[in-house]
């Protein structure tokens, strides 16, 4: 008896939830994502149109599937810049740990989830795939305005002389 109970409940659940339409007709209908969706990673400019990527390479050392790979160097105004910047989507779980640990906001994870590819190499994304013109989420963000670094030119290398190091 127990047993036509639970089957008769279970039958009844699926009857009720029948009437419900929840399929969208998905190319035509785009879906509701949540407000703190994490999408695609992207890379963001500030305010002056300038990249805000000092590559302090924070962003790979938290990922935890190591899928970003980039590379620094300095300008001659004394700024850092990527050089390269390098993310595997094959790779990437979306977890928004490289967005966490962004120092400067640069590296945002945006509302785009549909970018499928058909072959495996398409899935790596360049600098120039993953730098969007805007300053995505916080427009006013300036990370030299907030870190306290004067931007000037680099004072010219000194001459060294390698034995005055010694004791």
């Amino acid at each position: 008896m127990k047993l036509w109970r639970r089957f008769f409940a279970s039958f009844w659940t699926t009857l009720r939830q029948l009437p419900r339409r929840d399929t969208l007709s998905y190319p035509e209908q785009q879906p509701q994502l949540g407000p703190r969706w994490r999408g695609r990673p992207v890379l963001t400019r500030d305010a002056d149109g300038e990249e805000r990527c000092v590559a302090c390479e924070l962003c790979s050392a938290v990922c935890p599937t190591q899928c970003i790979a980039l590379g620094g160097a300095d300008r001659p105004d004394g700024r850092r810049f990527a050089e390269s910047f390098r993310i595997n989507f094959a790779r990437c779980i979306y977890c928004g740990l490289c967005e966490e640990a962004c120092p400067t906001l640069a590296i945002q994870l945006s509302p785009e989830f549909a970018f499928a590819q058909s072959e495996r190499g398409d899935f790596v994304y360049g600098k120039e795939a993953l730098l969007i013109d805007g300053p995505g989420k916080h427009p006013d963000y300036r990370y030299y305005d907030h870190a306290g670094v004067r931007i000037c030119a680099l004072p010219p290398a000194a001459a060294v002389d390698p034995r005055s190091n010694l004791p």
